[in-house]
């Protein structure tokens, strides 16, 4: 695979300071039942790196005496891994809103029978990847078959309720551009889709989240093979909004990889590039009291930054703005 991280440095993205961190998102590890061409982490079925239940402790110490108000779990498919529902119910005890990052397929998975309607009892919220209505779109992404089985994970989450509006069981779709491109404008993708899979499937969902593809790991390998890296990069950096910048997902979230060592992000989880603890050292969740030591420390940044700026923004939680 083609290292772009490289290329990526210097950067003249500009500096950004980390306010109180209130969201949590944890990357329980790297091992996925996919391999979509578009994944930041390089997940899929040959990964072995997964949380043990040492580090889950202290992520669970941490949530007990820190400023948490949204855990979101993420993966690879965080639900393979042991530790996910023990932590998503310490995490609900404690009254934090619980996140998992789902790629529905994996509802049908041996001895994840029940895993929707645990999610459901435990009223968390689902945020599912589907990056088109069409099956041929998704499957030349995620796989043969990947359409057909996500939207049977998607009518079986719908009839425990999810989506409904009423519920209030969260239900939310993500989107990824299928190639060098910036997404479309959420709202009125988030239309066709709610048109298309009611009147196709009879699948209901709560909001469309758009995602720029990250020109980092599997997805900066495809653009250095076909040669686009560089046009993509221009294409990021030409649609840079500085309005973005208040409201990027960095400024009150920090990220935690699969040993509970600190991150910005989950890119930079991805590159490498960890939070600095002082005199070039990590910090580890355990050695945090709180959010205290992480606010107003400064966030490292590189050019793959202008993926979460660029036209309405992009990050975990969809566009930034209209």
């Amino acid at each position: 695979m083609l290292d772009s991280k490289p290329l990526l440095f210097p950067s003249d993205f500009p500096a950004l300071t980390r306010r109180r961190p209130t969201t949590l998102q944890v990357n329980l590890g790297y091992r996925c039942n996919q391999s979509c061409l578009h994944c930041h982490v390089d997940a899929g079925p040959k990964r072995r790196e997964e949380m043990d239940a040492e580090t889950l402790d202290a992520v669970v110490a941490y949530l007990r005496r820190g400023d948490t108000r949204i855990l979101d779990i993420t993966g690879g498919a965080p639900e393979l891994n042991a530790v996910f529902r023990p932590l998503v119910e310490s995490a609900r005890a404690l009254g934090i809103h619980v996140i998992d990052r789902c790629n529905l397929t994996i509802l049908e998975e041996p001895e994840q029978g029940d895993l929707a309607e645990f999610l459901a009892a435990r009223r968390v919220e689902v945020i599912a990847s589907l990056p088109c209505y069409l099956a041929e779109n998704v499957d030349a992404q995620r796989g043969s078959g990947v359409f057909e089985a996500s939207i049977r994970g998607l009518r079986r989450l719908n009839r425990l309720g999810y989506g409904d509006g009423r519920s209030g069981l969260t239900l939310n779709l993500v989107y990824n551009p299928p190639g060098a491109t910036l997404p479309p404008p959420q709202c009125a993708l988030e239309q066709d889709y709610k048109r298309e899979l009611s009147a196709r499937f009879d699948v209901r969902f709560d909001q469309l989240l758009t995602l720029a593809n990250m020109p980092i790991r599997r997805f900066g390998s495809w653009l250095q093979s076909k040669g686009q890296f560089a046009h993509y990069m221009a294409t990021l950096k030409q649609a840079h909004r500085g309005d973005n910048l208040e409201s990027v997902m960095c400024r009150d979230q920090i990220s935690l990889d699969w040993q509970g060592y600190v991150y910005d992000c989950d890119f930079n989880q991805m590159l490498n590039l960890p939070t600095d603890g002082g005199n070039g050292t990590r910090v580890h969740i355990s050695a945090l009291n709180g959010s205290d030591l992480l606010a107003d420390g400064p966030i490292r940044v590189g050019d793959h930054c202008y993926g979460c700026t660029a036209g309405q923004g992009s990050s975990c939680g969809g566009a930034l703005s209209d």
